[in-house]
C-alpha cells in the first residue's frame, strides 16, 4: 500500500452559509426585528470571550451572489461545541429569517508534505505549528472559501503516487502560496469523512483581486493543473456586528 501523508489536527471548523428570507423579514414588524436583532447581537458577543480564552475563533462575511447572504465561521476544540453553536443559532429569533444554503465541516490541518513539526516533540509546544493548527481568523475585509479533492482517476490518480513524488509536487505548489504572503492569509481544513470533499480552503485578503492571481497562477501548477477538483467557490465581505446591522435595516 502506498505511504499515506501524516498529518497534524487542530481545531474544528464548521462553514455555515444562510440565505435571508427577505420577504419574511420586511413583512415583520418592528417588534419582531427588535427582538431578532437582539438576540443575535447577544450570540455574536459570546464569541469574544471564546477567542480571549484560546477556545476557538469565529469570522462572519457577507457573501456576493445568489448562493447564500452570509456565513459564519468557526473554529472550536471539538465537533460537540460546533453542534452546539448550531444549535444556539438556530434557537435564536433570528434564525427564523434564514434558511440553510450550504454548510462545510471540517479540521484544520497541516501535513508531513512539508516537513510537519521535524524534532520528534510534541508539535503544540512549537509556537509556529500551534498558531497555524489554533490560528485566530483575521477579521480581513474579504473572505474566499471553496471545497477540493485530489482526482482518482487511471493516470491522474494522485493517490497513486509515492510519497517522494507528492511531496516533490506540493513543495512546487507551495511556493506559490508563499509568493503571496503577506496579500492571502491561507486556512486549510481537512475533511475526509468529514463532509463531501476531502479539503477546504479559505482564504482572506484586504484585495479581493488578490484571490483571482492565487488561485489562477495555482492552476497551471501540476498539482492543480492534473489532480485538482474544484468545489464551489463563495467570496464575500467582512461583517461585523454593526455592518450586520445595516444590512438588515429597510
Amino acid at each position: 500500500m502506498n505511504e499515506a501523508a501524516l498529518t497534524l489536527e487542530g481545531w474544528y471548523a464548521l462553514h455555515d452559509f444562510r440565505s435571508i428570507n427577505w420577504t419574511a423579514w420586511t413583512e415583520a414588524d418592528d417588534e419582531e426585528r427588535a427582538v431578532a436583532l437582539e438576540e443575535l447581537h447577544a450570540f455574536m458577543e459570546e464569541w469574544g470571550p471564546v477567542e480571549e480564552a484560546k477556545q476557538g475563533s469565529t469570522a462572519v462575511y457577507a457573501i456576493v451572489g445568489q448562493k447564500a447572504d452570509f456565513v459564519m465561521m468557526f473554529l472550536r476544540e471539538s465537533l460537540e461545541a460546533l453542534n452546539a453553536l448550531e444549535t444556539a443559532f438556530n434557537k435564536t429569533a433570528f434564525a427564523h429569517f434564514t434558511t440553510k444554503s450550504y454548510s462545510y465541516v471540517s479540521i484544520v490541518e497541516l501535513s508531513n508534505y512539508n516537513g510537519g513539526n521535524g524534532d520528534g516533540g510534541d508539535p503544540m509546544l512549537n509556537p509556529h505549528i500551534a498558531a497555524r493548527l489554533k490560528p485566530i481568523l483575521p477579521q480581513a475585509k474579504h473572505i474566499c472559501f471553496y471545497p477540493m479533492n485530489k482526482k482518482r482517476e487511471l493516470a491522474d490518480n494522485w493517490y497513486m503516487l509515492d510519497m517522494e513524488k507528492r511531496r516533490e509536487l506540493m513543495h512546487s505548489h507551495g511556493l506559490i502560496g508563499r509568493g503571496y504572503a503577506g496579500k492571502v492569509k491561507q486556512i486549510i481544513t481537512g475533511s475526509v469523512g468529514f463532509d463531501d470533499w476531502e479539503w477546504g480552503v479559505t482564504l482572506f485578503a484586504e484585495d479581493a483581486l488578490q484571490f483571482k492571481k492565487l488561485v489562477y497562477e495555482m492552476r497551471f501548477d501540476e498539482v492543480s493543473a492534473r489532480y485538482g477538483e474544484f468545489g464551489p467557490f463563495y467570496v464575500g465581505n467582512l461583517l461585523t456586528p454593526e455592518s450586520f446591522e445595516d444590512m438588515l435595516k429597510l
